[in-house]
């Protein structure tokens, strides 16, 4: 037994607004405007990453060539090469010295030690070299290499020029040996003639024999000398 509403008691029922339908092709799906920014936001995320793998991976591509263009190392990677340790030069030997003395005496020469001022040992020296024939001969050993040398020689005049012959394992050399009165010492005065002179010798390495002479040709004959030390300077500097 069915009564229509309006029937009912009260009457009919108060309509609510009118339902309007959604326009064609909109419905009431997902919010349009939302899910293109979210699309957006997406594109440039990976935009970054993808830049990002560009620079950090180049770096990464030029390690396998050796660091910057041109396959040099970065300045990170330069290594220096290391430093050998200083070597330190290894004490020259020193050349030989003798005192007259010690020399072999020739031609009658002999030791003496009554003038004062000789710096052999002992103040002792060799004197009679004054007369031709006087000789003394050295022989140098040790000598490690050949070449030039300055051979120095302590002595003593009266107080005149005096000079000599030198001779290198036998072999006479040009210049004699220069006893000039370099001390100012009068004449007579032997004890203030001390000095020292210099020739320039060449030595072959290992035993050399080097002599002193009086020759004709030389004022020994005449002058005199007293021979005090011998000794040797490499190079021909005096």
């Amino acid at each position: 037994h069915y009564t229509a509403p309006e029937a009912q008691p009260g009457g009919a029922p108060v309509a609510g607004p009118p339902y309007a339908p959604a326009p064609s092709g909109r419905g009431r799906g997902p919010n349009s405007k939302g899910l293109l920014i979210a699309a957006i936001a997406v594109v440039a995320v990976v935009a970054i990453g993808i830049g990002a793998a560009v620079i950090f991976g180049g770096d990464g591509d030029k390690g396998d060539g050796g660091g910057e263009a041109g396959g040099k190392p970065s300045q990170a990677e330069s290594v220096q090469p290391s430093e050998k340790p200083t070597k330190k030069p290894e004490k020259e030997a020193e050349l030989p010295k003798t005192d007259a003395k010690a020399l072999k005496l020739e031609g009658g020469t002999s030791t003496a030690s009554d003038i004062e001022g000789a710096k052999a040992a002992g103040g002792v020296y060799v004197a009679g070299f004054d007369k031709v024939g006087a000789q003394l001969t050295w022989t140098v050993n040790g000598i490690e290499k050949g070449g030039s040398y300055s051979l120095r020689v302590n002595y003593g005049v009266p107080g005149k020029d005096s000079n000599a012959t030198i001779l290198v394992n036998g072999k006479k050399q040009t210049r004699p040996l220069n006893m000039k009165n370099f001390a100012g010492a009068k004449e007579g005065e032997w004890d203030k003639g001390w000095t020292n002179t210099w020739a320039v010798v060449q030595l072959t390495k290992g035993t050399n024999t080097i002599t002193l002479t009086c020759d004709q040709s030389n004022l020994c004959g005449s002058v005199g000398a007293n021979i005090d030390q011998m000794w040797l300077v490499e190079g021909s500097n005096g």
